[in-house]
């Protein structure tokens, strides 16, 4: 796993500055655009270009079950996962909407789900078959976790190979945000109290239950290491692993990443504190309304886009933000400066 800690280049500084130059040339008060201003320089250093645009942007759905999923901390049966994957590949979820919409290339990997998807149109990098109960055993081995963040990173192989400008990772697996929630929790120093939401829809009952689960994992792993690896590999998932490899991997090859809710987001939480400097590669689509999400966030020194009440997860809420980015570019190139338009500055 030595790849995880490899230097990450950071976004051009002169094609920044370019950026900042311009920005302040256009015929508009400064700042007026306000985030879009800062989106479109961003992607202009991220691009090493003056031109910075989002026309190929690349979608990968992690798929994979939990054992925790057996302590009844979801709303839904575990059987979910593998039915949701098949809807999205028959293109019937919100994410094969909005792929559509934005004609961004979706691609779905199987890295864990707990049924076999053969015969499905999947990318088929399956560890095993769901992640172990983390209320009672380290979630995954050594050698699962290297397979699942393996599996990320190849994933942006693919990205790199169909010359994408953007990249979105996403996940599909019942009791996900259980894993997600005991990860964020070890990281930051947090009760289960303190993170644990509604998930796929519980109740108030259904919340305390999913706490004390999440609580009793909490404490059973506590004596562990305090590494990010570590933590991922005693409470993690294999897609929130994947996810992590994937965003490790795009910011080595100066690949754009644009992260969904709170399970990508503490999936970035790890990411970063294996390689503090993927940060710089990092715009975060949206707050979820999944209650822990603002408190990772907050680590995360992260300014989402948008803030929609959506904690649907499938990079639904990053496909959303993608017309922004689009918007954000398009007036960075295409506005007249005041010279041109013989407008006078203030």
């Amino acid at each position: 796993m030595n790849w995880l800690t490899q230097p990450i280049p950071s976004p051009d500084q002169r094609y920044l500055l370019a950026a900042v130059s311009r920005q302040a040339q256009l015929t508009k008060p400064a700042e007026s655009l306000g985030e879009l201003e800062n989106i479109a320089i961003r992607l202009a250093a991220m691009q090493a270009t003056d031109q910075p645009n989002i026309d190929k942007v690349w979608i990968s759905i992690f798929a994979s079950d939990h054992g925790v999923a057996n302590s009844s901390v979801s709303a839904f049966p575990q059987a979910v996962t593998a039915e949701m994957v098949k809807n999205f590949i028959n293109g019937g979820a919100a994410i094969n909407v909005l792929a559509r919409q934005n004609h961004a290339h979706l691609e779905v990997i199987d890295v864990g789900v707990a049924s076999s998807l053969v015969e499905l149109g999947v990318i088929h990098q399956k560890v095993a078959l769901g992640t172990a109960n983390i209320s009672t055993q380290p979630a995954m081995t050594e050698q699962q976790l290297t397979q699942a963040l393996q599996a990320g990173k190849e994933s942006i192989s693919r990205a790199l190979a169909g010359q994408s400008q953007l990249f979105i990772g996403g996940e599909m697996g019942i009791a996900n945000t259980s894993s997600a929630t005991a990860i964020a929790c070890s990281l930051l120093n947090l009760t289960a109290e303190q993170l644990t939401g509604a998930g796929t829809g519980l109740d108030k009952q259904g919340i305390r239950h999913k706490a004390n689960i999440i609580q009793t994992a909490l404490d059973l792993h506590k004596n562990a290491s305090p590494m990010s690896l570590s933590v991922l590999q005693n409470l993690g998932g294999f897609e929130i692993a994947a996810l992590t490899g994937a965003y490790i991997a795009a910011a080595q090859q100066q690949l754009p990443i644009l992260v969904d809710g709170f399970i990508c987001s503490v999936a970035a939480l790890v990411a970063v504190r294996i390689n503090p400097d993927i940060a710089q590669w990092l715009i975060f689509a949206h707050c979820s309304h999944e209650q822990g999400h603002q408190k990772i966030l907050e680590a995360l020194d992260a300014k989402p886009l948008l803030n929609l009440n959506m904690r649907l997860g499938e990079a639904s809420g990053a496909a959303l933000a993608i017309p922004l980015l689009r918007s954000a570019c398009a007036l960075h190139t295409q506005m007249a400066t005041f010279d041109q338009a013989q407008v006078s500055q203030a």
